[in-house]
């Protein structure tokens, strides 16, 4: 007798195998089951238990994110799948190539208002390239693949749906093999559009060089052009990991969070170049004299005014440019903001150095820098929305080799632990070390227990101020008081030793390095609780509507001039080499 075919469970399963698929994120349930199942019994694939479905779409885009691989994620029908669509916003926002399978109530009763019916294949088109209902074994594997490669070639999420009872249906198609996924293509501009960029830069007198995500790989050759065009190189926080590094030319970074003189020189420049960045903070942008490089032609002239537009890779871009680029001989700009960069940091470097050790609550700055100082030269950090991204921003010192992931375009609280786990379950030798914020831990709690079930070696490092700080500085930003921002203190180590982790609790600022260095060489998982300040800057008893306003400009600069770790030896030693009159 013939062999019995595979179901429609198995064939998905198989199909995700060739991929190179190695797990699936999410919570069994019924609808779930012959998936589950399929996965029990097919070598070389997992199913990681987690504890919320929003946590497993986060790992998976951290996996992604990571690997360049395609990752998965499901969710069992209704409320498990709806819970998907906060990870796979992000993971979406962020290029991350994720597959999320939205399992479905059986399929005669669609339509009916069933049992948790919701309907999954209307609910994530916005937060996918691709979404579609599996209705029959005939659509299989045809659709999965398409759903692949669209995830892999557009970079994103792609979505299906499908009732759990025709996953235990039998395949109708064989589950033949297909070549999948593989390198981007390098796109190569017009040869037209690099003359225009050509011909702009020979005009412009002052050049500023503003980058974001779309530099990595093109290091080398964005700091070539910075030395022919005698330009400062400031950066987007995505661009931060990829451009900081060895740049002798470094301004610092823009927007919110920025800071040095990476403003000044957007907008002091005669011509403003983004490269690889779809900064959204137009407001940051002078709006003229400006030419965006990207490979992507929906992301040209969406932010800011346009004077040149080039689609192509950044790196290919430059390549093409430098031959048609004359160099220049004044370096007046770029020296003035060199000069303002260093300056600018010098002043406010007090604000992690000054009397830290005795400074109760801690500083959270000086968490930060000491946690940059330890951390592994490949460390994988993840980090929550809030605070946690200003001493990101701030303290960590990119190499080339690590990493920083966070919900940078979506900007959802609760990230950094669950995407953590998927960072640690790419690589369970590479150091993660997750930035959390207590909001955002206690908005995903249950997590510590998939970190400890799963035994990863992840090291939480907790900034606990019973605050939402961001919010609350937003708040006063906007010119009124802070109100429901605050909670009751909490004692985060005693919940994670309850869950069968490590934790190390710490109140005194005099044993924050001991602690870091304590918790981050423990194996296994480790939750490092530093109770850190909430209110820097206090707010007196009473104070006058124009008081508050006063104080919203003064907390802002506060803010935005923080202090920046080891960044100031970077700008120390860029004014070492303006050479001398």
């Amino acid at each position: 007798m013939p062999p019995n075919p595979p179901t429609v469970a198995e064939q998905f399963v198989a199909v995700l195998r060739q991929a190179g698929v190695e797990r699936i994120y999410g919570i069994v349930g019924d609808s779930l089951n012959p998936i589950v199942d399929a996965v029990r019994r097919t070598p070389g694939i997992e199913w990681v238990h987690v504890h919320n479905e929003e946590a497993a779409a986060f790992a998976a885009g951290a996996e992604a994110l990571l690997t360049g691989r395609l990752a998965v994620c499901a969710g069992s029908s209704g409320p498990g799948n709806t819970h998907l669509i906060q990870g796979l916003y992000d993971a979406h926002r962020n290029g991350a190539p994720v597959l999320a399978l939205a399992s479905h109530i059986p399929s005669a009763q669609v339509g009916t208002g069933y049992f948790q019916e919701t309907h999954p294949d209307r609910l994530f088109h916005e937060c996918s390239h691709y979404c579609e209902l599996v209705s029959r074994p005939e659509q299989m594997p045809r659709v999965l693949r398409i759903a692949i490669q669209t995830s892999l070639g557009r970079g994103g999420v792609s979505v299906l749906a499908m009732p759990g009872d025709l996953a235990d249906e039998p395949a109708a198609n064989p589950t033949a093999t297909s070549v999948l996924g593989g390198p981007s293509p390098t796109v190569v501009p017009p040869l037209e559009q690099v003359r225009a960029l050509a011909d702009a830069l020979n005009r412009a007198q002052r050049v500023t060089l503003f980058c974001g995500a779309g530099v990595r790989g093109a290091h080398a050759e964005v700091m070539e052009l910075a030395g022919a065009v005698l330009s400062p190189v400031g950066h987007a926080l995505g661009g931060k990991e990829w451009i900081q590094f060895d740049n002798p030319y470094d301004v610092g970074m823009s927007g919110l969070l920025g800071y040095g003189a990476c403003h000044e020189a957007t907008q002091e420049a005669d011509l403003l170049v983004l490269l690889g960045t779809d900064f959204p903070y137009d407001n940051f942008l002078p709006q003229k004299r400006t030419a965006q490089v990207d490979h992507d032609p929906t992301k040209l002239g969406r932010r800011t005014l346009l004077d040149v537009a080039v689609q192509g890779d950044v790196g290919a871009t430059i390549r093409a440019l430098l031959p048609l680029v004359r160099p220049k001989s004044d370096r007046s700009f770029l020296d003035r903001m060199l000069r303002r960069h260093a300056g600018t940091l010098e002043r406010v470097v007090s604000a992690y150095t000054r009397n830290v050790e005795r400074h109760v609550p801690i500083h959270p700055e000086y968490v930060a820098y000491v946690l940059d100082e330890l951390a592994a030269e490949d460390a994988v950090f993840t980090v929550d929305t809030g605070m946690c991204n200003v001493w990101a921003a701030r303290y960590l010192t990119p190499n080339g080799r690590r990493r920083v992931i966070g919900s940078w375009r979506h900007g959802t609280m609760a990230n950094a632990l669950p995407h953590a786990i998927g960072a640690q379950l790419a690589d369970r030798s590479r150091q993660v070390v997750s930035l959390s914020g207590d909001g955002g831990l206690a908005m995903l709690l249950g997590e510590l227990l998939t970190v400890k079930l799963h035994q990863l070696p992840v090291k939480i490092v907790l900034f606990n101020n019973a605050s939402l700080g961001m919010v609350k500085l937003e708040m006063l930003v906007g010119g009124v008081p802070d109100f429901e921002t605050d909670h009751a203190p909490v004692d985060f180590s005693a919940i994670a030793r309850g869950a069968g982790l490590d934790a190390i609790r710490v109140e005194d600022p005099a044993r924050v390095r001991d602690a870091l260095a304590d918790g981050l060489g423990r194996p296994g998982p480790v939750l490092i609780e530093m109770v850190t300040d909430p209110n820097a800057l206090s707010m007196p008893p009473t104070i006058t509507a124009d008081q508050i306003r006063g104080f919203a400009i003064a907390a802002s600069k506060m803010v935005i001039e923080g202090g920046v770790g080891r960044m100031i030896d970077l700008a120390r030693s860029n004014l070492r080499n303006i050479p001398r009159p």
